[in-house]
């Protein structure tokens, strides 16, 4: 490698860096990203002009041509996508990622069997190429509707482990007998694309946010080993950054869904087909209108907003951003309760409320916020379900029972804004619908919030 080559990579190295740690905070988010694209960009260029090789001209037709073709793709798929559809985009590109490091192998490894640590890399990057893909496919279709939430596989348990183990013992088995047979290796990109498969096929819609997260930190695992592969160091860093990060946020979603991380590998992982509460009769609901919903808010002291999916849905974040303002500007101390998982992915409403220019101090993680609902006079939960629902604490027969959840029911009021009073993602009841101090407003975010908005100019 070239001087000038390795002090290029070196810049983007650290623009990946510098990029990630931005990416930690809302305010600077969009820079890191900017900075990382552009490290990426810088590498990408760099690897393609400059090298010792004799690359015939029609090569690099072809490489600029497969650019040119995927940054249209892609910057439409991420200028067009609404934020409802964001965690479907990342399961797709996950998957992409996926794909192209179990090519990369098949290409590669009819060249280097005879060299066991080069077979043993190859072979690692096309089943966590094809596990990652296929996952990600399912992942895909499960998000936008095209797959069953649930499917049940009987003893799901013991054929997804015994099936993992059979992929180790076979690839093992490649390795050590330097196996060069294209069935072989074909047979290893099957049985890797089966078992990401039968990995996400089981696991329910209210799982989803932690295996997308576990997807992603698949993805930049199977880059690393394509840049060991290579012995492309801002290729294997950029992939250990990923994975790396992938895995942390992944601890930080089981967290958030009572889960241990072993449990979401090996574990009963959300397949679970029960709805408890979906049946039975908690109660009466009590139904509000937008002029009794905004006097109820313009006499509180405090509010707590909590977005959810179907804020997202209406799009109704520039409007909630503009009722924030009104109240803040009558005296009344407003924050957003933020969910981890809230809108079905990780930061999902922390970006949609930066959108509208949502002050940052104002959105308060759900570890901080649960000790203020107590005292807060009023709650208004917009598009908000499984994340607030008490069943988490309360039934045990429950999907998400121990779940950490948004403790709105402890609040003095709460005014639930939601289109009908079907079952959110997990496909179960909310207690909260029921409780004694909850008033129903209905209808689509967007318009009962420029309804109250309107009311409370009005006051």
């Amino acid at each position: 490698m070239s001087i000038s080559l390795s002090i290029i990579y070196l810049i983007a190295t650290i623009a990946f860096i510098l990029g990630l740690k931005k990416l930690g905070h809302p305010a600077t988010a969009k820079n890191g990203n900017l900075i990382a694209a552009s490290g990426m960009a810088l590498a990408i260029a760099a690897t393609i002009f400059i090298h010792d090789l004799q690359i015939p001209t029609f090569i690099y037709i072809l490489i600029g041509s497969a650019l040119l073709l995927g940054s249209a793709i892609g910057g439409w798929m991420a200028v067009k996508v609404k934020m409802t559809k964001m965690p479907e985009l990342v399961s797709l590109f996950n998957g992409f990622g996926g794909a192209s490091a179990a090519l990369i192998g098949l290409v590669e490894f009819s060249k280097n069997v005879d060299d066991k640590m080069q077979a043993t890399t190859i072979v690692s990057g096309i089943i966590i190429g094809a596990i990652t893909f296929s996952g990600s496919m399912i992942a895909w279709g499960k998000l936008n509707g095209s797959i069953k939430s649930v499917v049940s596989i009987p003893k799901y348990n013991t054929i997804n482990n015994l099936f993992f183990l059979a992929i180790i013992a076979f690839a093992v088995f490649t390795v050590s007998t330097g196996a060069s047979d294209q069935a072989i290796i074909f047979g290893l990109l099957g049985a890797g694309l089966v078992y990401g498969i039968l990995f996400v096929l089981p696991i329910g819609g209210a799982d989803m946010p932690v295996v997308i997260s576990l997807l992603n930190s698949l993805t930049g695992i199977a880059a690393a080993i394509t840049g060991i592969l290579y012995s492309n160091m801002v290729m294997l860093v950029g992939g250990i950054l990923v994975g790396s990060a992938g895995i942390i946020l992944t601890i930080a979603m089981c967290k958030g869904m009572n889960r241990t991380l072993g449990a979401v590998i090996f574990g009963t992982f959300g397949g679970t087909d029960s709805v408890a509460g979906a049946d039975k009769r908690l109660g009466s609901i009590k139904k509000t209108n937008p002029s009794d919903a905004a006097i109820m808010m313009n006499y509180a002291n405090s509010v707590i907003i909590v977005p959810g999916y179907g804020l997202a849905v209406a799009q109704a974040q520039h409007v909630i951003h503009e009722l924030e303002e009104l109240l803040t500007e009558k005296g009344v101390d407003v924050k957003y309760a933020i969910h981890p998982v809230a809108g079905r992915m990780p930061g999902h409403m922390n970006v949609l409320l930066a959108e509208s220019n949502v002050d940052y101090s104002l959105l308060v993680e759900m570890e901080d916020i649960n000790s203020h609902f107590k005292n807060t006079d009023v709650v208004l939960v917009v598009g908000a379900n499984d994340v607030v629902n008490p069943a988490a604490h309360n039934d045990p027969s429950s999907p998400i029972y121990g779940m950490p959840i948004l403790d709105a029911e402890n609040a003095k009021h709460i005014i639930v804004n939601k289109r009908t009073m079907n079952a959110g993602y997990a496909g179960i009841e909310n207690e909260l619908f029921y409780n004694s101090k909850t008033v129903m407003l209905f209808g689509d975010a967007k318009d009962a919030l420029t309804d109250l908005v309107s009311e409370l100019k009005n006051m």
